[in-house]
């Protein structure tokens, strides 16, 4: 239940039509929509398709339905496979349950990506001697697909956001190492403007964890979760805070935050073996996750930051504030509403803006009197409004001068004008490419 255009759902129907199984694929999206992913599955008899719509009947008699991380939970769809007593299956969460490997989770409103990923670099460069898997939330990687590779002794170091951490819920297990990084609101407009219930899907990082267990809690995370669910936490807890991670050592992405996620990773090494020194020389040379303050090019003296995983208000703030208490940024901002408050943003956005110019969206337009009064009262700050990702990148670098940093930071989801964040991050990415 939901093939996409990622790569995950094609990576999943390859692996269970490779072993054998008859696989009906159904998806929302149009036979057109989804060309690209059909093609790469052209090579099986066995796989069919119900495409631009979902039925009923498919959910009443299969040995499982594999489904989508965004399928809302109260799908009538998979209620109705839940009522003929189908199990409902995820991708990580199956993999999890089965692979033989060491599970190592991390989930974050924020910064969970950049940890994964320093995590599994810092991993492979101290056990040598092991294998190290990266899946979950990764672009184009099926993590059900590492099933038949992976065997005792490797480890598999999962990105998992609240959606994914959904199968973890079903089938009542946690990784053996948990890393939580922070909670903000988020994916509001998904979980109907409950806040407890997002929180809910995320605490199953550690919900079954056992005493041999371990749950690395970010400082700014830890507070919030033990208040409500500290009962539930039975592994040995850490908590972390940037000051952990030793003052003499650089992070090369730039930001407060990012030393924060260093320092998880850290802990989170330091807890599997890995030497200092090799954490150190990885954490020093590591250059960042594409799609998150990405350095993309210096053009004519400006800089050009590629952000589109910035899809709340708190994850725009920490890339502003990345650039130092200087208003040199020509932000391009805007996109899909999540339902998310922007109040405390606007507030802190003219220390680090001199220029605001806004991509189409339903977020945009419901936050676009705020904008207007903000401009009003700080009138040094330039403003305009794009029709495309081109359009927004040639305004923005009209409005730029030597010395200044175009940032795509958006604070909104990117449903409608693109196709995902990734998408929306690499026609930024084109169109900066393009520049004369």
């Amino acid at each position: 239940m939901g093939l996409g255009l990622l790569g995950r759902g094609v990576g999943d129907i390859r692996f269970l039509a490779e072993d054998g199984a008859e696989v009906l694929v159904t998806d929302l999206k149009s036979g057109e929509e989804l060309a690209a992913s059909i093609e790469a599955l052209s090579g099986f008899d066995n796989i069919s398709y119900v495409l631009g719509g979902h039925r009923l009947e498919h959910f009443r008699d299969c040995d499982f339905v594999l489904k989508a991380a965004s399928v809302p939970i109260d799908s009538p769809y998979i209620l109705e496979a839940h009522k003929h007593n189908i199990p409902v299956e995820m991708s990580a969460s199956l993999f999890a349950s089965l692979t033989p490997a060491m599970i190592i989770g991390v989930t974050g409103t924020r910064g969970k990506s950049t940890t994964t990923h320093l995590l599994y670099e810092i991993l492979k460069a101290g056990l040598p001697d092991k294998k190290i898997f990266l899946g979950g939330n990764i672009k184009g990687i099926s993590t059900l697909e590492f099933l038949s590779k992976t065997q005792d002794g490797d480890i598999a170091v999962l990105e998992l956001d609240s959606w994914q951490l959904q199968g973890f819920g079903e089938r009542k297990i946690s990784p053996h190492v948990a890393v939580f990084t922070t909670f903000f609101p988020d994916h509001l407009n998904y979980y109907k403007g409950n806040l407890d219930a997002y929180l809910e899907d995320k605490i199953n990082i550690f919900k079954y964890q056992t005493e041999e267990d371990a749950l690395i809690f970010g400082s700014q995370v830890a507070s919030i979760v033990k208040e409500k669910y500290g009962s539930l936490i039975r592994s040995a807890l850490i908590e972390v805070n940037s000051d952990a991670l030793p003052a003499a050592w650089s992070v090369p992405i730039p930001g407060l935050h990012n030393r924060y996620n260093a320092a998880l990773a850290m802990q989170a090494a330091k807890l599997l073996g890995v030497e200092l020194d090799v954490i150190r020389n990885t954490i020093e040379h590591f250059r960042g996750v594409s799609g998150r303050l990405e350095f993309l090019k210096e053009h004519k003296g400006i800089k050009i930051y590629n952000d589109t995983t910035a899809t709340t208000p708190e994850a725009t703030l920490a890339g502003l504030r990345a650039f130092g208490l200087d208003p040199t940024i020509v932000l391009i901002f805007g996109g899909s509403d999540k339902g998310l408050e922007m109040g405390h943003l606007f507030l802190d956005m003219p220390n680090y803006v001199r220029a605001v110019i806004t991509l189409p969206g339903t977020g945009t337009d419901r936050v676009q009197p705020e904008l207007e009064e903000l401009m009003q009262k700080n009138r040094n700050i330039q403003y305009e409004q794009a029709e495309s990702m081109q359009d927004a990148v040639q305004k923005a670098v009209a409005l730029s001068r030597r010395g200044d940093n175009i940032v795509l930071s958006p604070g909104f989801a990117s449903f409608g004008q693109f196709d995902n964040e990734f998408d929306r991050g690499d026609q930024f990415a084109d169109a900066v490419k393009n520049l004369a």
